[in-house]
């Protein structure tokens, strides 16, 4: 006999008039009724607001906003049409000077409430373009037999289903105002049904456009393909299975993106489904603090974890006397060889290596650094961080894209390992968004 599946607890219809108190590490606004916490889309603190409950749970509510009663002063008006119902943007209600201020003071809180440590000295915050920023991305693709169209961009907020948008003022122009066309000409294809995404890579001078195809593509359709690509300036591919599969259309060449570091005089090349920073302004800046604070001579030798395909690693081997880079993603290694060979960068060594597991054991374990930069992903870099004793670095840079992790890790460094915090600061790589990217300065 099956189960039953429990009916889904109805929703209050009514509006609930509360006050802001403060916001969340994502963002959203955060207030009590009855005693429980309401997490509040597009909600400021300080604002009296109507909202209704959208999800309701043990410990917690989540509701958005209906009424707009009292207006905070960092509050404006919404660029993208279509900001809270594709969940690409958080804060695009939210001056833009504000989201600084609220992502700094969010980094303050974690690393007080998480690692114990409180931040001495804050960096000037690295700040770029607003709009037209990303240039990475990940789209999903849907026709919807319904609406007689294919759906192009990102997921709706808190939903499953694609939104449906015609652009995105947050991606690089290039895409960002061709989705509907995007989507006219999937439209057009056999296969329009059999295509789930596309990933998005634009280089410095190149766009290339990698589209998932379930099923393979006909003749008919790359026809049709290609010849958006030249009306569209983009390279488009097609993607069998996993990144490995990208490949150009049939008797079309192979385009190969790049971002330079001209500061540096750096190139790098890179496969589009490879990561790479979205926001190459500041990744720029990022990479020119990184190069201020450490002071690099020909005596440092330097330790670069999570190096990916060297961004990094290739600019401060232009100072230091020797770098070595370890990442986990072998392809990303091959890759970061290759561009070390592309620009003539000869006093650097890249490895392959799981640093979430065992290394004491790895050959570059064993050799001694006085400075180490490290870049991990949102899970941080706690089970690494032991290693540190053995190293001994005089110097640590820490870049992370989750202000909790780093908070974390920041605990260990100072109240474990004996480090003491100089600086910290956040870098608006992720306008209207509540993403958070920072960085921290560590002394032995």
């Amino acid at each position: 006999m099956s189960k039953r599946r429990p009916r889904k607890k109805q929703l209050p219809e009514t509006p609930v008039k509360v006050i802001i108190e403060s916001l969340a590490h994502d963002g959203r606004g955060v207030a009590h009724v009855e005693g429980k916490v309401v997490f509040i889309d597009e909600a400021l603190p300080g604002e009296e607001v109507e909202f209704i409950y959208t999800e309701i749970r043990k410990d917690y509510a989540e509701g958005k906003v209906v009424n707009l009663i009292t207006r905070a002063e960092d509050r404006v008006d919404a660029l993208c049409a279509h900001y809270g119902v594709c969940g690409g943007c958080s804060f695009q209600h939210v001056e833009s000077s504000a989201q600084i201020r609220i992502k700094q003071a969010l980094l303050n809180e974690q690393f007080k409430r998480i690692g114990k440590v409180e931040i001495p000295e804050l960096w000037e915050p690295l700040i770029g373009p607003h709009w037209g920023y990303r240039r990475k991305a990940r789209m999903g693709v849907k026709y919807v037999e319904k609406k007689g169209r294919v759906l192009v961009g990102f997921r709706e907020r808190r939903h499953p289903y694609l939104a449906e948008i015609d652009s995105c003022v947050v991606m690089h122009p290039i895409v960002g105002t061709k989705l509907l066309a995007l989507g006219e000409l999937i439209s057009g294809l056999s296969i329009r049904d059999k295509i789930p995404q596309i990933e998005v890579a634009i280089g410095d001078d190149q766009c290339v456009l990698s589209l998932r195809e379930l099923e393979p593509a006909t003749d008919a359709d790359h026809q049709l393909l290609s010849a958006f690509g030249k009306e569209h300036n983009m390279s488009i591919c097609l993607q069998s299975k996993g990144p490995d599969t990208i490949v150009p259309l049939p008797g079309e060449p192979e385009v190969i993106p790049t971002y330079s570091l001209p500061d540096q005089d750096i190139e790098f090349k890179f496969r589009p489904a490879m990561f790479t920073q979205v926001n190459y302004e500041i990744n720029k800046q990022m990479i020119n603090r990184v190069l201020d604070t450490l002071q690099l001579t020909e005596n440092d030798t330097v330790l670069d974890l999570f190096c990916g395909l060297g961004n990094f690693t290739l600019p401060m081997a232009k100072f230091a006397g020797k770098v070595v880079g370890i990442e986990g993603d072998q392809p990303l290694v091959n890759h970061a060889k290759e561009n070390a060979r592309h620009n003539n960068i000869t006093n650097v060594e890249f490895y392959a290596a799981d640093l979430s597991k065992d290394i004491s054991d790895e050959p570059w374990a064993r050799q001694k650094y006085n400075k180490i930069m490290l870049d991990p992903s949102r899970a941080g870099a706690s089970e690494v961080l032991k290693y540190f004793k053995k190293w001994q670095p005089e110097q640590i840079v820490y870049v992370s894209c989750n202000p909790s992790t780093l908070a974390r890790d920041a605990g260990i460094l100072v109240n474990e390992l004996g480090y003491k915090l100089i600086k910290a600061g956040v870098m608006d790589m992720f306008p209207q968004t509540g993403h958070v990217e920072s960085m921290a300065l560590f002394t032995k």
